[in-house]
């Protein structure tokens, strides 16, 4: 998530500049609802399309409201007992939400570095590393509208919290995409791991990273239904990352309290490794095209030489052509029978081998039973998304909610369906997705950060989409200038 990407651009004709979806394959089912209906099921409808007023801050279907829940640098934060200590940090990002007494709470990760303008304050019994004021989690108290009640410090003293994953038993998995080691810009301690986060309270929390799990740029975490593996995603460059596997050891279920209960070296840590046509090892997911889509690809798991990369990144422990490559490993969520994960784009020199395809996303899902690796949907590279020349007001509005790119956060939603966040070249939106109707846009990002030097709007991702365990509320957050958002509306009627 860190890679800046380009001003928001209206995107290109619309021929071959959206989505391309499976159309025959079954859902899988979500973890807490049923299946989204078959194709052309009774209860599966497209949303209308996106409308806004002037003052709006997110494009919205007719019948869908948007309320602010946090604002960064402004909205207060306080200690657990009601002293404030600071503004909601800068950020925000991947997103947990759960019951709580008087509505929901959101584990909120916060993408902040040391030197951050809105960090993450310090909070005895939160505190992992005190040279490293910058990120970590909040957690958000709101009613069962999605109105804000009070926001506290969960985690701090942490860098880079992007995404992460939620636990069976509710907690959350927040991770470090850094490798920053003890004694680099005053830092006390190696940074580069995932954290358990819990929404109880700021007395609950085990500020201690998961060490079995290596150390890495980590970008989202599921945890298997069995409790026995995990998977994790990488974000990271030269090399581009890997998708990585921990198997608990014989016997051994995670449980609340991971950083207690495990050992830094139990278990085995793997890297993914894709079966091509011929039996050799595809070295990037990137030679998958839309050619492709629904089609298993068998897979193998090779383990990590050194976990806790004390000379050498994870990563660059692998021989060419052991492992399978993907540049921008981002998003993940899990369901009963696999894990959903995005590769986020890979269109620049060194984004991909020099015969692979660019692309401007991948969407794959992982089956847990066959271990097979399928792409369900793609972004085809377009060259009018990366242009610098278009200007977003005038000339292909009529593309401007049709044509995606950059796929970025990942959540299976209460009802199957997923909803998607973007960090791309065009208008950045959240979208809700299904094998039978791919990709809907469901809100727009239209708060303005900053203008080029032509004038012309730059419009920063959008982060975290989670719904309620209910499936009354849609949050989702705009990452800058940080704005955390409850969204209301009809979801059942269209999601069923």
């Amino acid at each position: 998530m860190p890679l800046s990407r380009r001003s928001l651009l209206t995107s290109g004709a619309a021929t071959g500049a959206g989505l391309v979806v499976a159309g025959a394959l079954q859902p899988a089912a979500a973890l807490a609802a049923p299946a989204t209906p078959a194709h052309g099921g009774s209860r599966t409808r497209l949303f209308p399309p996106l409308t806004h007023t002037e003052g709006d801050l997110l494009a919205l279907p007719r019948g869908f409201s948007a309320t602010p829940v946090a604002v960064s640098g402004s909205t207060e934060v306080h200690d657990g007992t009601g002293k404030v200590v600071g503004a909601t940090p800068e950020r925000p990002d991947g997103t947990l939400v759960v019951a709580g007494p008087r509505g929901y709470r959101l584990v909120q990760n916060h993408e902040a570095s040391p030197g951050s303008a809105a960090p993450v304050p310090f909070v005895e019994g939160t505190v992992y590393d005190r040279g490293a004021l910058g990120g970590g989690c909040t957690v958000i108290e709101t009613t069962r509208q999605g109105a804000r009640v009070s926001e506290w410090v969960g985690l701090s003293g942490t860098i880079s919290n992007c995404a992460g994953g939620p636990t069976p038993w509710g907690s959350w998995l927040t991770c470090e995409e850094t490798e920053a080691k003890a004694g680099t810009g005053g830092l006390e301690k190696d940074h580069g791991y995932v954290f358990e986060v819990f929404a109880g309270a700021p007395t609950d929390q085990v500020p201690r990273p998961i060490a079995a799990w290596g150390r890495a740029p980590h970008e989202a975490v599921v945890v298997e239904p069995s409790r026995q593996r995990v998977y994790l995603t990488e974000d990271a460059s030269k090399p581009t990352g890997l998708l990585y596997r921990w198997t608990a050891p014989a016997g051994y279920k995670l449980r609340a309290g991971i950083a207690d209960h495990l050992g830094p070296d139990d278990g085995t840590l793997e890297a993914l490794a894709v079966v091509g046509p011929d039996g050799g090892i595809l070295p990037d997911l990137a030679y998958v095209t839309a050619g492709q889509i629904g089609r298993p690809f068998a897979t193998r798991w090779v383990r990590v030489p050194d976990r806790h990369a004390r000379d050498t990144s994870l990563r660059k422990q692998f021989a060419d052509g052991a492992v399978t490559h993907s540049k921008k490993l981002e998003g993940a969520w899990g369901d009963r029978r696999g894990m959903y994960f995005v590769a986020s784009f890979a269109f620049a020199a060194g984004d991909l081998p020099a015969d692979a395809t660019p692309h401007d996303g991948q969407l794959w899902y992982y089956e847990y039973a066959t271990s097979t690796l399928t792409l369900v949907a793609y972004y085809p590279y377009n060259p009018l998304l990366h242009s610098e020349t278009l200007d977003p007001e005038t000339g292909l509005g009529r593309s401007l909610d049709l044509a995606f790119d950059g796929p970025d956060g990942c959540h299976v939603s209460p009802y199957g369906s997923l909803v998607l966040s973007e960090d791309g070249n065009t208008a950045n939106h959240l979208l809700s997705w299904s094998r039978e109707t791919g990709a809907q846009a469901i809100a727009r990002n239209l708060i303005v950060q900053e203008r080029t030097a032509a004038g012309v709007p730059v419009y920063s991702e959008m982060t975290g989409p989670c719904f309620s365990p209910d499936g009354r509320v849609l949050f989702g957050n705009v990452q800058e200038p940080g704005h955390v958002f409850a969204i209301n509306g009809p979801w059942r009627t269209y999601l069923g």
